[in-house]
C-alpha cells in the first residue's frame, strides 16, 4: 500500500483522544483500517490546559492505532473544537481587467482573498473559507465560474476563525511528537462530511456534535454552510451534575450516566431505583432512576436551549428541512433526539459516519464521527489540491494571517 493513500484523522477530545487511520481506494472510496484511543487529560472544554499531558495521551492513542492498524504514522490531519470558535459570513469581489474577459483560477483565488478583508479580532486566525456561491455578473448560482466569460466576479463566504494561540498550542502538541500536521479543521465540520448526505445537506440540516467539554454545531442550507460554532458545554457537565447532585465519585457518576441514564422524564415506575455497589472508597449507594434522569435532562435541556437562542441569532434555522442530526460521544444518552425535537420544533435523528468501508463497529459509533469526517474531509480536499503539509500551516498560524 502506498504510504500516499494512507490518511489519518485526530481528534483531542476533553475526555477521549481518537486516531482514525484509513486508506483511500482506487475506486475513490475510504476504508478504515484501524482506531486508536486514549484516556484524555490535561484537555478541558476541547482545548490544551496541559501541555506535557495532553502530549502523553495524544502519543498513547496514535501507538495504539499504529498498533491496531499495523502501519506506521507519520502526519494527520487534527480537529480544533473550543468556545473560542467563531465564523461569519461574507462576500468577495473582483473586477477583471478590462483587456481579459475569462475568469481563471486566480481570480477565484482573489476573491477568496478578498472575502477575508474583514477585521477580525487580532488574537485570532483564520480556520476556513468555505464557498457557498459565486456570482458572475450578477448571474445566481455559478458553481464553477472558471472559463466563464464575465467582468465582475462575486463570492459569498462562511469564514471560520478562532484565537491563535489555543489553535498554535494543539498543534504543537501533535509536531512535538513528532508528526507532521496536514491540516487542522473545526471538528463539526468534519463530522458533517460524514454524518450527513448531500441531500440532506441540500435540503438543510443542523448538526450538533456534542463531545465531552464542548457542543459544536454546523448548519447548511441549499447545500451550503451557512452557520458554525460551540458551546462550551458538553457531556462531561451531566457527569459533574450527577456527581454533585447524588454526591458520588465522578467514575461512578459517568458509567452511571451511560449505563442507566436518560433525558425522558416520567417513564419509570414510581420509586425504581438503581443500585450502586459498594467500592474502595465508597460504601454503596441506593439512587431513584427518575432523580438521575431529571439531572440529566434539565442539563441537557439548558445545553438546546442556549444553542438554539445561539443559532436563531441568525434567520437560518427556519430554513432547516432534513432536522437536527446529533452525534458525538453524549448523543448516545437515551432519548436525546425526543428532547432536542421538542425543543428546536422539527425533527432530530441520532446519527453515526455512514457509508465506509472496514471497522463497522468504528463507523457505527458517534463517538468517532469527527474523527472519521477528518478522513472524508481530507480526501475531498487532496483532489481539490496537492498535499502541503506543515509548511503552509505554520506559515498561516505562526506569522501573520494571510
Amino acid at each position: 500500500m502506498a504510504n500516499s493513500d494512507l490518511i489519518v484523522g485526530l481528534e483531542i477530545g476533553t475526555s477521549k483522544i481518537c486516531v482514525v487511520v484509513g486508506e483511500t481506494r482506487p475506486d475513490g472510496t475510504l476504508r478504515i483500517l484501524g482506531v486508536g484511543q486514549a484516556p484524555s487529560r490535561g484537555v478541558r472544554k476541547g482545548e490544551i490546559v496541559d501541555f506535557e499531558t495532553a502530549m502523553k495521551c495524544v502519543h498513547e492513542a496514535v501507538v495504539d492505532a499504529e498498533q491496531k492498524s499495523d502501519v506506521m504514522i507519520r502526519s494527520v490531519y487534527v480537529a480544533v473544537a473550543g468556545g473560542h470558535i467563531q465564523s461569519f459570513n461574507n462576500r468577495g469581489c473582483v473586477l477583471l481587467p478590462e483587456e481579459r474577459d475569462e475568469i481563471d483560477d486566480q481570480d477565484v483565488e482573489d476573491v477568496k482573498i478578498n472575502a477575508r478583508e474583514v477585521s477580525i479580532p487580532a488574537q485570532n486566525a483564520f480556520l476556513h473559507s468555505i464557498i457557498q456561491h459565486y456570482q458572475v455578473d450578477g448571474q445566481d448560482g455559478v458553481l464553477n465560474p472558471v472559463g466563464m466569460l464575465g467582468g465582475k466576479l462575486e463570492a459569498d463566504f462562511h469564514i471560520i476563525h478562532g484565537v491563535r494561540t489555543r489553535i498554535q498550542n494543539t498543534i504543537r502538541c501533535v509536531k512535538e511528537l513528532p508528526l507532521e500536521v496536514e491540516d487542522v479543521v473545526f471538528s463539526a465540520l468534519a463530522s458533517a462530511q460524514v454524518v450527513l448526505t448531500q441531500h440532506q445537506k441540500n435540503l438543510g440540516a443542523l448538526v450538533v456534535d456534542i463531545g465531552g467539554g464542548t457542543t459544536d454545531y454546523i448548519l447548511y442550507v441549499d447545500g451550503a454552510v451557512k452557520q458554525s460554532g460551540a458551546i462550551a458545554i458538553g457531556g462531561d457537565h451531566i457527569t459533574n451534575d450527577i456527581s454533585m447532585g447524588l454526591r458520588i465519585p465522578m467514575a461512578r457518576a459517568e458509567k452511571l450516566k451511560t449505563e442507566e441514564g436518560s433525558c425522558v422524564l416520567g417513564n419509570c415506575l414510581p420509586g425504581e431505583t438503581i443500585l450502586l455497589k459498594d467500592d474502595s472508597g465508597f460504601a454503596g449507594k441506593e439512587i431513584e432512576r427518575e432523580t438521575l434522569n431529571t439531572i440529566i435532562h434539565l442539563r441537557l435541556r439548558e445545553t438546546f436551549e442556549l444553542l438554539k437562542r445561539t443559532v436563531e441569532e441568525e434567520p437560518f434555522i427556519n430554513y432547516v428541512g432534513a432536522g437536527i442530526f446529533i452525534t458525538g460521544g453524549c448523543s448516545l444518552v437515551n432519548g436525546i433526539d425526543h428532547l432536542a425535537g421538542e425543543i428546536f420544533e422539527m425533527p432530530a435523528h441520532v446519527t453515526h459516519a455512514q457509508t465506509l468501508s472496514g471497522l463497522t463497529s468504528a463507523v457505527e459509533n458517534p463517538q468517532f464521527s469527527t474523527a472519521i469526517g477528518l478522513l472524508k474531509y481530507a480526501q475531498a480536499v487532496q483532489v481539490d489540491r496537492p498535499r502541503r503539509g506543515i509548511t503552509r500551516i505554520f506559515g498561516r498560524f505562526f506569522s501573520g494571517m494571510r
